[in-house]
């Protein structure tokens, strides 16, 4: 049991549908090591004891009637606390949805659930997604299992750290401007953003919807694979989901980087990392060069300015998504009120948090008239020549790595400020307002033994090169198989 504790999610699957191991049994595994682990990390925010443990029979009893069980069979995942689960408490880690219970599935959940995963809950997250390290959650903190008193990055920093001290086998996050790719960084994991649209956003609570998107978390390029061909494809309640086919993208993983051309930004270089993530983010280069990709450098001259763009976009579209918490419809709603303005002021003052509370007043700002030009028209323009500075590099590389982060994970506390926070997403950012693709996985460690993750970008639909490079440098190195010690 402990070998298939710490396989990956495709051998497990294998292992059930093969009979060596029921899902059952290895569903009450992971519950039994999260009830063991998970005080010290603070990972799980809900533990679905009794959903869990139905739907592994439901696959149990699949395999004994001889039908087929799904991809997923059998296989632990567990669920950023921003996805919507029927009849599962769906909270966005924020005390303005404490205990609201869905009556639906989102897209991706019905997927997996339709593929045959085992739900083992919902992992923690900054509220609203609205953070960068964790820290922002109402509900409590969330360590990362390298170090716990560092932070596992964020916002999806429950679905890094979950997969890093293996309380699941594999995760879903979001990833507006780097959550899933920065915590992924920061717990030695690999995750993977899909280009906007590859997968349903329906039943995503809404940060900023031209710029979320669903993607796995896993240790191994194969169980990002394995979760991509589930959840993605067209959703005809997703205006905005992308009507592509999905590839084989565990075939990807197999092939080899020869030949593939690779682009190094200046202005997504390791001068402004840490010198040893810098240190590792080149050496994880040169391991794919030594594989046969080409290395070049290119230039994103807009890039510069994805920081302050992203900070006037996002926050204008939270400022509209959030309005709908007003103590009317769903959510809280503060008691005695003197009449509706004050109802609406108690209630989105108790409810939200203090950084929820600076984006959306942040937004309010940049739509209102006598702004709307200056300020978000502004950075509406600047995102465009942020795409267009990808796709001119894109006629000349097929992808383009930098580091994930410009420092290992931190301690709780030491951004003193909301821009120190801010920076670190300084090389994620772009990706979201250009709708690409990105990937982060370990390539190394600090002196403290921290990880350090290697950040990968492709054009629109080309997850398949992400995966490729991943396969391959996963093949020629072994930091993707290192496991914190408290949590081996």
């Amino acid at each position: 049991m402990s070998d298939l504790l710490s396989a990956s999610a495709n051998q497990q699957a294998a292992a059930i549908r093969n009979k060596e191991i029921s899902a059952s049994e290895l569903c009450s595994a992971y519950l039994a090591r999260i009830a063991k682990l998970d005080d010290q990390v603070g990972a799980f925010v809900r533990v679905d004891h009794q959903g869990a443990t139905a739907m592994a029979k439901l696959v149990d009893a699949a395999i004994a009637a001889g039908e087929e069980p799904g991809p997923l069979a059998g296989v632990p995942v567990a669920l950023k606390d921003l996805l919507v689960t029927e009849d599962l408490e769906t909270s966005a880690a924020s005390k303005i949805l404490a205990g609201w219970i869905p009556p639906y599935d989102g897209t991706a959940v019905a997927r997996l659930r339709n593929a045959g995963a085992v739900i083992l809950g919902k992992l923690n997250l900054d509220e609203f997604a609205m953070g960068s390290s964790n820290e922002h959650s109402s509900i409590k903190p969330c360590a990362n299992p390298w170090n716990l008193a560092r932070v596992p990055g964020g916002s999806s920093g429950g679905s890094a750290a979950a997969v890093a001290a293996n309380l699941c086998a594999i995760s879903l996050g979001t990833d507006t401007g780097g959550s899933i790719r920065q915590p992924a960084s920061f717990c030695g994991v690999l995750g993977l953003k899909p280009t906007y649209g590859r997968v349903s956003r329906y039943g995503v609570i809404a940060y900023a919807s031209s710029l979320d998107q669903i993607g796995p978390l896993a240790r191994s390029a194969e169980d990002a694979a394995l979760m991509l061909e589930v959840i993605c494809g067209k959703d005809p309640k997703d205006a905005t989901s992308l009507d592509a086919p999905v590839p084989a993208f565990r075939q990807a993983c197999q092939g080899d980087v020869r030949g593939l051309r690779i682009g190094i930004a200046d202005e997504m270089s390791g001068d402004l990392s840490d010198p040893q993530v810098a240190a590792a983010v080149e050496a994880g280069i040169q391991v794919l060069q030594r594989a046969g990709a080409e290395v070049s450098r290119i230039s994103l001259p807009h890039t510069r300015y994805a920081l302050p763009a992203y900070y006037l976009l996002a926050p204008a579209e939270a400022s509209s998504n959030l309005a709908r918490y007003d103590g009317v419809r769903f959510g809280m709603r503060a008691g005695d009120e003197r009449d509706l303005m004050d109802m609406y002021c108690q209630t989105r003052g108790q409810g939200f948090g203090a950084e929820v509370k600076r984006r959306i007043m942040l937004g309010t700002f940049a739509l209102r008239a006598g702004y709307y030009d200056a300020y978000y028209k502004k950075a509406q323009q600047v995102r465009a020549l942020i795409a267009e500075d990808f796709k001119q590099a894109f006629t000349k590389v097929d992808v383009i790595a930098s580091p994930t982060a410009p420092s290992v994970a931190f301690a709780p506390g030491a951004k003193a400020s909301p821009m120190d926070m801010y920076q670190a997403d300084i090389f994620t950012l772009s990706c979201n307002l250009a709708g690409l693709p990105g990937m982060s996985m370990c390539c190394g460690f600090d002196s403290d033994n921290m990880p350090i993750g290697l950040q990968l970008l492709a054009p629109p639909l080309q997850e398949e090169s992400l995966l490729r490079c991943a396969g391959e440098y996963q093949r020629r190195t072994d930091w993707h198989t290192r496991r914190p010690e408290a949590f081996q």
